[in-house]
């Protein structure tokens, strides 16, 4: 019965949240307000009715995305930290708590299965992982959870809320709420802090290639923490703080392509490695053995990453799963689309021996249905890496 009650609590939390929410998208842009937040519940507010508003706030003020539908996974006990270095890319033996890493989850043959967030804490590591991945990471981790570790894992998605603050006058926004400047605090480094008496674990970084902090909270905290981030533009007295732009799922996405985060399902799936997506950033080439690592190290050592992970400038509509041709040859494919004011942009792994940057290609086949003469100019990614 304790359980249940919990629970219940727990659900009328997010459910306070969603209400909260629909005060925030103007009444023309939807039918019934409540009943658009209740239909995209599960995967947050689809759009605010400001997406081009929330995009530019993130690129020079700050935007306030909401991803408590993003899982999260706590990893407790004595070996919890041997456990995530043996079954992931990062090094997490060089972490104390407090700090935190990118990595990948792979399968032995180093193909991607997700990137997640990592949070060292005294007693536990808080994972940040893609939406509806958790349980299907935590069977996988089960697979190599042997009878003498000590290593409990545990879904948090529905207890922990998580909100992302994105753009430059986030860490003056973190001050304002805090009382203390965290614009110096290394990337996923983290913390406890109270704003406005609510206990946040703040942690630096945005999971973009764009200054940020991700904000923890316990569910029943949710929709009062979005009100006072919300509210906290319209205090001056620590400097210009313009106003908190609420950023719904549309906008993330569009913001995701335009960085070159990948995404499950898109550009992490089977099919590619890290190295091909470009998370150099999140592998330690000398920790020592882990699931993957051989194939990941014979990459590195010779050369044989055969395809990368690029932007894609468009002059016409496109779709994830067209194929992209140089002349007459074969070079890559389209993995993720989204059209911006700017045009339509696309994500899209492409040859490595055929080019990166510069390279322009052609747009889909016959069986694509699209309009002939599509073509597209690979762009580099702020949040994606590849050595030259």
């Amino acid at each position: 019965m304790a359980n249940f009650l919990r629970f219940e609590r727990i659900r009328m939390a997010f459910e306070a949240l969603r209400q909260v929410q629909a005060q925030t998208i103007p009444a023309q842009t939807v039918q019934a307000k409540t009943g658009q937040v209740k239909t995209m519940a599960a995967d947050g507010v689809l759009s605010f009715g400001n997406d081009a508003t929330a995009i530019a706030a993130a690129r020079s003020g700050v935007a306030l995305a909401d991803r408590t539908h993003w899982d999260r996974i706590w990893v407790r006990d004595g070996d919890r930290l041997k456990f995530l270095h043996n079954q992931t890319t990062n090094d997490f033996r060089q972490l104390s708590p407090g700090q935190g890493c990118e990595t990948v989850f792979v399968t032995a043959t180093a193909r991607t299965l997700d990137l997640a967030s990592a949070y060292v804490l005294d007693d536990a590591v808080l994972l940040q992982v893609s939406p509806g991945q958790g349980e299907a990471l935590m069977k996988f981790c089960d697979r190599y959870i042997f009878f003498d570790d000590t290593v409990k894992l545990a879904l948090a998605t529905e207890t922990l809320a998580c909100f992302t603050l994105i753009g430059p006058d986030s860490h003056r926004l973190i001050e304002q709420l805090t009382g203390k400047n965290l614009s110096t605090q290394l990337a996923y480094s983290h913390q406890v802090r109270l704003c406005a008496g609510i206990e946040v674990r703040i942690a630096s970084g945005s999971d973009l290639a764009l200054p940020g902090y991700n904000l923890f909270c316990e569910a029943e905290s949710a929709a009062a923490l979005w009100q006072v981030i919300l509210d906290a533009s319209l205090d001056k007295t620590v400097g210009p703080v313009g106003p908190v732009v609420a950023m719904g799922a549309i906008a993330w996405e569009q913001l995701r392509i335009q960085q070159g985060r990948p995404a499950v399902g898109q550009e992490l799936t089977e099919d590619y490695n890290p190295l091909e997506a470009g998370l150099w950033q999140t592998i330690s080439f000398d920790k020592g053995c882990y699931i993957g690592q051989e194939t990941i190290a014979r990459l590195n050592t010779y050369n044989g990453v055969k395809q990368r992970l690029f932007g894609l400038q468009l002059d016409g509509p496109a779709k994830p799963g067209s194929m992209l041709k140089a002349g007459e040859e074969k070079v890559g494919k389209i993995t993720s689309v989204v059209e911006t004011p700017d045009g339509v942009m696309a994500l899209a792994y492409l040859r490595t021996k055929i080019g990166g940057e510069g390279l322009i290609v052609s747009v889909g086949e016959a069986s694509d249905r699209l309009p002939r003469g599509c073509t597209g100019t690979a762009v580099p990614l702020a949040y994606v890496k590849h050595p030259t």
